[in-house]
């Protein structure tokens, strides 16, 4: 009997240490004791264990808002939804961002770049001194960070991209002047053509 109460001894400290007196009071000189009290430290333990889970959080389609885009960063009919940031110490943010043909950013840039991954349509994008590039659904994009910029989709056809960049001291964007209609219709180079740069 003594070398079961010396056995039970630590999970009773244990349980005064956490100040609870409901588990060291089961805790006897007996045998029947000793699974109990092992029954009863398992148990709470485990109920501790799922608090500290992180929960997924879910943002139903319903809840999230959908506006247009603001005429300053857009040219044409853009519509913004699904727009997240998360809680520091994350730095990430996104959207999901709907272009009508002919619709474009203006120019603009990200402090620590920019991601785009193209759900539906066909779009053009180009960094400034470089060549207008054509992209569609399924590409995924990817802007260095501090390059200024645009994208939008073509004069005929709509798209649609997850746009997901971080946030530098506080922004995740730069916006600058709007892209004139002179550089939109320049448009991308002809597959094949030459070039002269």
């Amino acid at each position: 009997m003594r070398t079961k109460a010396r056995a039970l001894a630590p999970l009773r400290r244990q349980c005064l240490r956490e100040g609870d007196s409901e588990k060291t009071d089961m805790f006897s000189t007996n045998t029947r004791g000793l699974a109990l009290a092992m029954v009863a430290m398992a148990i709470p333990q485990t109920a501790q264990a799922q608090d500290r889970r992180p929960t997924m959080e879910v943002t139903r389609k319903a809840d999230q808002k959908t506006i247009n885009g603001p005429a300053e960063w857009f040219t044409g009919k853009v519509t913004i939804s699904g727009q997240f940031q998360r809680p520091e110490p994350s730095r990430v943010s996104g959207a999901i961002v709907h272009f009508e043909p002919g619709a474009r950013t203006a120019w603009h840039k990200h402090p620590l770049g920019q991601t785009l991954i193209v759900t539906e349509g066909v779009g053009w994008t180009q960094i400034e001194g470089g060549p207008t590039l054509e992209f569609q659904v399924g590409d995924v994009l990817w802007c260095p960070p501090e390059h200024k910029h645009w994208h939008g989709a073509t004069p005929t056809q709509a798209m649609t991209h997850i746009a997901i960049q971080e946030s530098l001291n506080g922004s995740p964007v730069q916006w600058m002047e709007q892209v004139t209609d002179a550089q939109y219709r320049a448009g991308p180079a002809t597959p094949g053509a030459k070039r002269d740069d």
